[in-house]
């Protein structure tokens, strides 16, 4: 007995030290990220505290991964707000969310995690920086104000396109706030000196919940005054008192009828097992204890809370590396942390909301811009220059791609011009030809790659019709691991070709075939 209370008063004293401390940073680094990711879905912002809610609780149940947190995810915003003017109802998004987790369940079941191992890392980046880029544009509206609920269906693709360009910007003008203009540009000052000379210094204090304080208290403030600074009523945060009024469940009815929902769910399946994936394998490397974790059953953990958040009416939820970062530099040691800071996130919906109720919208723009900037990182752009057009491109056609299709599209068109330049290089790479001479003879020496493909016949063909007559010849495949049948007969065939034109031909290490007739 005295052994387990020693052991018992161990746990207490360690998860007090680290993980306790360390669900509070978590919690207020997630609750205004939550009600963010709501705003930038177009979805009520109750949806975003429930993903929120089920991904602290519920997934450490289920994942062991130590680290990581998870709730609802800054890179499907665009995804979700697309989907839900594409299906034409909430409720019907909804049911998308809850089929993708049933996807990331069969993903995770039969073993299929490590399938981001097949997709470019430059298409990765591209990805991640077209997302980056939409979150932080759909963000000016709300960073100045803008009160009216259309903006993005009619006045930003107006002045784009220059339909009505002067009518747009006037209602622009009209219709913005000088309230919501001056605390963004004061959080989002306080946001540079708090991250370059304050952050380091007061590490136990999130940099999100300084930036929703001073948002909080300068709204106060201003709404004291009589002047044109004050902030209108829907430009807060508005959760009703009965948190049950604006819950919304799935349209099951519509599941065989609409395949919108499939292809929708198809793609919040493959960009939230992406997010995680990469978020999991960041978060690992962070790990004092450098554990690794199990990317499959992370897959199942994830499905199973994105099916029960579709069905409660949540966002969808991925493993966040914002979330994750904070956790492990705020000391957290196992997922008790992660798993207390969903409760804390629960205690906030359930006792706090008119607290919640005075946070202003441009505050949580300001946190998504700071969010979207990281998703693009300028550095990481100009180090994929400096690599070459073998990175840089794919990534650029990547992110345009993405911007002037969708996601899953542009991720596609990415995919399949870094595939071409893989076709390229290995077209390129098949041999090495040395050339030396031997008298009035040349002797040429072709030494094969360790992978020689059928992408090599074209160049193979090329070379070999162009050798001199009575030159000497060397075919080495002692290097190669794998030479393409295709490539074999072009050797076996040159044979005759090479006796006619009296070439003295040396095949060594390069396995006979037997050449098949067409006909």
């Amino acid at each position: 007995m005295k052994v387990l209370a020693r052991k018992t008063r161990f746990y207490l004293s360690s998860f007090f030290r680290h993980d306790f401390k360390a669900s509070i940073a978590v919690f207020f680094v997630a609750l205004p990220l939550c009600l963010g990711v709501a705003l930038a879905s177009n979805v009520p912002v109750i949806s975003g505290l429930i993903a929120g809610i089920i991904g602290g609780i519920l997934i450490p149940l289920i994942s062991k991964s130590e680290l990581s947190v998870s709730g609802p995810a800054a890179g499907l915003t665009a995804i979700c707000a697309a989907a839900i003017i594409q299906l034409g109802s909430i409720e019907i998004f909804f049911l998308s969310v809850a089929v993708a987790g049933l996807l990331q369940i069969l993903l995770g079941l039969f073993k299929l995690g490590s399938f981001t191992y097949f997709i470019p890392s430059s298409v990765i980046k591209g990805m991640l920086t077209a997302i980056g880029v939409i979150l932080v544009s759909k963000q000016i509206p709300t960073l100045i104000g803008y009160d009216r609920p259309d903006f993005w269906s009619n006045e930003l693709f107006n002045i784009i396109t220059l339909d009505h360009v002067f009518s747009s910007i006037h209602s622009l003008y009209e219709h913005s706030s000088k309230g919501p203009m001056l605390i963004s540009a004061v959080c989002l000052l306080l946001l540079f000196i708090w991250n370059k000379y304050l952050s380091a210094k007061l590490n136990l204090i999130p940099t999100y919940f300084v930036l929703v304080f001073a948002g909080v208290l300068m709204a106060i403030l201003l709404n004291t005054t009589t002047s044109e600074f004050q902030l209108k009523k829907s430009q807060f945060i508005n959760i009703p008192e009965n948190i049950f009024v604006e819950l919304r469940v799935p349209d099951f009815p519509a599941l065989f009828s609409n395949a919108h929902i499939w292809r929708n769910a198809i793609i919040i399946c493959f960009v939230a097992a992406l997010e995680t994936l990469l978020s999991i394998t960041a978060i690992d490397k962070l790990d004092p204890y450098k554990r690794i974790s199990p990317q499959n059953r992370e897959l199942v953990a994830q499905g199973v809370a994105n099916f029960i958040s579709g069905l409660s009416g949540g966002l969808p939820i991925t493993a966040v590396i914002v979330r994750s970062s904070a956790n492990a530099e705020a000391g957290a040691r196992t997922k008790r942390a992660a798993f207390t800071h969903g409760i804390w996130l629960l205690l906030a919906v359930l006792f706090a909301i008119p607290v919640l109720n005075r946070i202003p919208y441009c505050v949580l723009a300001v946190i998504l811009i700071h969010t979207g900037y990281h998703l693009v990182k300028p550095k990481m752009i100009f180090a994929l220059r400096k690599q070459g057009k073998e990175q840089f491109y794919p990534f650029l056609v990547t992110v345009i791609s993405i911007l002037l299709t969708d996601l899953l599209v542009g991720v596609l068109i990415g995919i399949g011009y870094a595939i071409y330049f893989l076709i390229k290089h290995t077209y390129r790479a098949g041999f090495i030809v040395k050339v030396n001479s031997e008298g009035h003879n040349k002797h040429y020496i072709i030494e094969l790659a360790l992978n020689v493909s059928f992408l090599n016949k074209k160049r193979f063909m090329e070379m070999l019709d162009q050798l001199p007559e009575y030159s000497i010849v060397e075919i080495i495949g002692s290097d190669s691991v794998y030479i393409d049948r295709d490539v074999l007969e072009i050797f076996q065939e040159f044979r005759t070709k090479a006796h006619n034109k009296h070439i003295q031909l040396t095949l060594k290490d390069i396995p006979e075939v037997e050449t098949l007739e067409l006909h």
